[in-house]
């Protein structure tokens, strides 16, 4: 049995939920989210909660429905609270600038990169190279975080590259400290 799925989820002040079949439509102040879920979940909504309960005993429908609750409950943060990601730029010259959705990196290669942000998300850079994502779907944000960071992962030498704000790179000792220590 679902530990997280039998948690029910409370819903704050100012959110509407719309259910229709297997359609959710969670509103906030922040903006809206919708979502299908699977047919092996129901979802109930009574007195300032959501309630989500599984059709079924299998291990996968019991697996869905766990996940189900922890999607909904995001999409309830989401729409409250939003969600926000922080990368940093390391490395000499490497510079980040955006300009309305384009985000322009300069991370060593011989021309700039352009970086489109999706619908819904924002990206503000900081005087330290510090880039904070910031949007209501959970999944968008992790997303986009992910594909900026692939554009010049950080490498285990100097560590120059983008990584997350709280990632600890493993740091390689080169070839000259390999001489020394032989």
């Amino acid at each position: 049995m679902s530990r997280i799925g039998k948690e029910p989820i409370p819903l704050p002040g100012g959110v509407k939920v719309e259910l229709k079949g297997t359609h959710i439509k969670v509103t906030g102040a922040k903006g809206a989210l919708e979502r299908d879920f699977r047919p092996e979940i129901g979802i109930t909504q009574d007195d300032g909660k959501l309630v989500v309960e599984a059709k079924g005993n299998s291990k996968r429908v019991l697996a869905f429905w766990g996940m189900t609750r922890t999607l909904i409950n995001n999409m309830v943060i989401g729409v409250t609270n939003g969600f926000d990601k922080k990368l940093i730029v390391e490395g000499v010259g490497y510079r980040v600038k955006v300009s309305g959705t384009t985000l322009t990196l300069s991370v060593g290669y011989s021309n700039p990169v352009d970086f489109t942000l999706p619908d819904g998300i924002k990206a503000d850079v900081d005087k330290d190279n510090v880039i904070t994502i910031t949007g209501i779907d959970k999944e968008l944000v992790g997303q986009t975080a992910a594909r900026i960071r692939d554009i010049r992962k950080p490498e285990p030498y100097k560590g120059k590259g983008i990584r997350y704000f709280d990632e600890h790179i493993v740091r390689k000792v080169g070839k000259a400290g390999a001489a020394a220590a032989a």
